[in-house]
Order: structure tokens, then sequence, then C-alpha cells
């Protein structure tokens, strides 16, 4: 397969990594210093599933100049989505699919937007990972874990020769769900309760764990979104804020997540497409998200900071 990374940071440099390191015909798209240094000298990823280097990779920052592929992974963060869909174009043939590994539940419709239906996928990932420098990823929590599969839940061969493709590298399991929707719904609960409180109280997850307080908003965050996906007619099971649980309680205590970390860094983070998704989604259905809702208000005037459309 002909496969196409495009954002080169934690996510898409570890899993583009892993399959660049088992010889799959890997193209990274990538900006910036990380762009020149992955150029220079290749990638290079610390990782506790073992370290690896990449002498040599292709890496380049004109998705025209690489030719239609049979898969593109779209691990940019989630604000950049449609650009980077708009960009996707040159690289997209009748076979070509595209596996969005975004926070949130809303990027596989954004790209469906412009690309169209047939050529998205639903997906997912589970790692904690970061560019900890110019060609250099580093991984350090979570067994990493991509799922995938088309929304409609029809069969497709090329999804399960990507799977298995997948599953010959060493430090990734894949898997395709029967019901993407249900999957992506089950990170979203995660990924959101923990982003929100992780950013609004600047602690790490076992803190948040640790102190009844913190570890009551996670609970009340998580049975919103859950609330909210059985209003969109997902299919979540009962146990579901337990089972999140038991994986946040999985995680090395000091981990954080990618939004909470924008956020204390002052950066432009993915609060419209966690905590504010859930605030948007809720009031279509007529639900009430209080603890989110809190949260969202609470973070609103930073992120409008980061982004420059306020001064203080």
């Amino acid at each position: 397969m002909r496969i196409a990374v495009f954002g080169s940071g934690g996510v898409g440099g570890y899993f583009g990594g892993r399959l660049a390191q088992i010889g799959q015909d890997v193209t990274f798209i990538a900006r910036g210093k990380h762009l020149q240094a992955m150029r220079r000298s290749g990638l290079k990823v610390d990782s506790i599933a073992g370290n690896f280097i990449l002498d040599k990779v292709q890496v380049t920052d004109k998705p025209e100049d690489i030719g239609v592929v049979d898969i593109i992974i779209c691990s940019v963060k989630a604000w950049q989505v449609a650009k980077a869909a708009r960009a996707m174009k040159p690289m997209m043939g009748e076979q070509t699919l595209v596996v969005p590994l975004q926070n949130g539940v809303e990027a596989p419709a954004q790209l469906a937007e412009i690309l169209g239906d047939d050529k998205v996928l639903g997906g997912l990932c589970a790692i904690i990972a970061f560019r900890a420098g110019p060609g250099h990823i580093k991984h350090i929590g979570a067994n990493p874990l991509i799922r995938f599969g088309h929304l409609d839940k029809r069969a497709d061969a090329r999804v399960n020769a990507l799977s298995e493709i997948f599953n010959r590298c060493h430090g990734v399991k894949s898997s395709i769900p029967d019901d993407i929707n249900v999957a992506m719904w089950q990170k979203f609960m995660l990924i959101s309760a923990w982003s929100g409180v992780g950013a609004v109280t600047r602690a790490p997850i076992g803190v948040l764990l640790q102190l009844e307080e913190t570890r009551q908003m996670i609970l009340d965050a998580l049975e919103e979104i859950y609330q909210l996906g059985l209003a969109h007619q997902i299919a979540l099971p009962g146990n579901s804020v337990e089972k999140t649980m038991a994986t946040l309680e999985s995680f090395p205590k000091n981990s954080t997540t990618s939004m909470q970390r924008d956020i204390a860094d002052g950066q432009p983070s993915e609060l419209d497409v966690q905590t504010d998704a859930v605030v948007r989604l809720a009031h279509q259905v007529g639900l009430e998200t209080p603890v989110n809702q809190f949260i969202l208000h609470s973070l609103r005037p930073v992120e409008l900071r980061a982004r420059g459309a306020l001064n203080f």
C-alpha cells in the first residue's frame, strides 16, 4: 500500500513511523523545522514499546507532489481537518480511503463533506505521545491502539488489509469494531472528560482520580457524555462510564492530554471539538450538561487568547 500521513506529530509520527519501520511505502506530510529535521536526519521515536530511528523517510510539505495513494492517515489537530481535507485532493484516487484519528466525533463528517462519504472511514487511536522536538516523537503512555471502519458498518477488503498491516507493526494493535460509531463515542467520552477536568485543574490523571472532588467531576462529565451519546442514537453499552474509569485508572499517574497541555502552554487547543462539542451536541437534543458547560465557560477565555481573539 501507498500510505500518506497527513500530520506528523505525536500520533502521525508514531503510527506512520511504525508502518515505515516494517517497510511500508509511507510519505509524511510535515512543515517547518519538523519537516527540515525529517529531511535531514529522518525520524527518531522514543517509545515505551521500544525506541527506534528511521535514518531516512519520505517527507514533504506538498501533498500534490506525492500522487495518488491508497490510504491517507489524517492526524492533524481537529481544528485543521477541513483545511487538510482540501489539501488531500491531489492524493485521492477512486480507491483511496481516509482514516481520521482526531479526538472528538465530528472529523469524519468534515472530511466527507469535502472528499465524499465513500472515501472516509471512522477512526480513533489510543496513545499518549507528542513531538518532543524537530524530527523527534515521544510515546510515554498507553499501549498504542488504532481502530477504524466504515461508518455504515459495511465490510471492505481494503480496511481488513490495512488492519493486518498495522498488526504486523511492533508496538501497535489494530482492530475493526463491529460499530466504529460506538468506538468513537467511547473514546470521545474518555478524552473529553479527562481533557476538560485536566485543563481546568492543571493536574495529571493520578491526582484527578485520587482526590474525591476531581474524581467526581470526571464521573459527572462522563455521565453527561454517555447520556448525550444515547440521545444521538449511539448504542453505547450500559457499563460505558465504569469501563472508561477503569481505562483512566490504567494510565501512568503523570499522564496529561494534548488539549490540557496546549491550554497550559497558551496554545490553540481542541476545546471546540471536545468540551464545546459536548455542549453543542447536547443543545441539539435538549440535554443539560452543567459540568461540561462549566468547564467550557472556564476555558473559553484562555482559548480565545491563544487564538488572538482576546488580549489579557
